[in-house]
């Protein structure tokens, strides 16, 4: 465990790094402070001392690998948010698998990255997480994407605080987007997996066209990747049935 004594200024962003391998965490450490806005205050070999660091110098984020001795990356954060750190968790693995993102999903992690993302894709996450969102690398968003819609066709998925939504008619939800009739194709195609190519030869528009439409449409509906943007359609039933 290494604790780095160094007074951070307001406007740089606190970082407590956790992996079992020494070589990994120079390699991530060297990278992320190559930015003049990243200092890395702590460093952890396993999930124990990522909680006791954590604790102890309060990061804006932890990064955490997932397969660790001791404690494992899922389980310090699972503690870290049951005692409500203020501090974001983001998720660092070289794996994929499916209970690894979602069981990260479900105790609140509010990133998943994997270990070969690249440094413009790793520092657009920080900042993100840091400023109270959300933050999944595609590959992972697929998969919550596809574990959703899974919940969905065999009715198990969870009750929420917006379910009441669900039984509201369509127009009304409509107008509380302002979902336009071109958007709701392109969404429904969205929610049904195609890509944004496909999208556009379907519907014969360009794909750059796509794009600025799925812009539109995660703006309205306050998302910042696929995975919310299929949850917030299906629940408010924003797509063509």
């Amino acid at each position: 465990m290494k604790i780095v004594l160094t007074l951070v200024m307001s406007n740089i962003i606190s970082v407590v790094l956790a992996d079992d391998h020494e070589i990994v965490r120079n390699g991530i450490k060297q990278m992320l402070e190559s930015e003049n806005t990243i200092k890395v205050i702590g460093e952890a070999s396993n999930g124990k001392e990522a909680v006791d660091l954590v604790t102890l110098l309060q990061p804006d984020v932890l990064i955490t690998d997932i397969s660790m001795p001791v404690m494992t990356g899922i389980e310090a954060a699972t503690e870290l948010v049951q005692h409500k750190t203020r501090t974001k968790i983001l998720m660092l693995s070289m794996f994929d698998r499916e209970e690894y993102v979602l069981s990260a999903v479900r105790l609140g992690a509010h990133g998943y990255l994997l270990k070969d993302t690249d440094k413009a894709k790793f520092l657009k996450a920080i900042n993100k997480v840091v400023n109270g969102e959300k933050y999944f690398s595609s590959e992972i968003s697929n998969i919550i994407v596809n574990q959703y819609l899974n919940s969905v066709t065999t009715g198990d998925a969870p009750m929420s605080r917006e379910s009441f939504q669900q039984q509201q008619p369509k127009t009304v939800m409509n107008d509380l987007y302002d979902i336009t009739k071109r958007e709701k194709q392109i969404l429904t195609l969205v929610v049904n997996g195609q890509s944004n190519k496909v999208i556009a030869e379907e519907l014969g528009i360009s794909v750059r066209t796509i794009e600025t439409h799925r812009l539109n449409i995660m703006k309205k509906l306050k998302v910042n990747n696929a995975a919310d943007l299929v949850r917030i359609a299906i629940q408010n039933n924003l797509i063509i049935n």
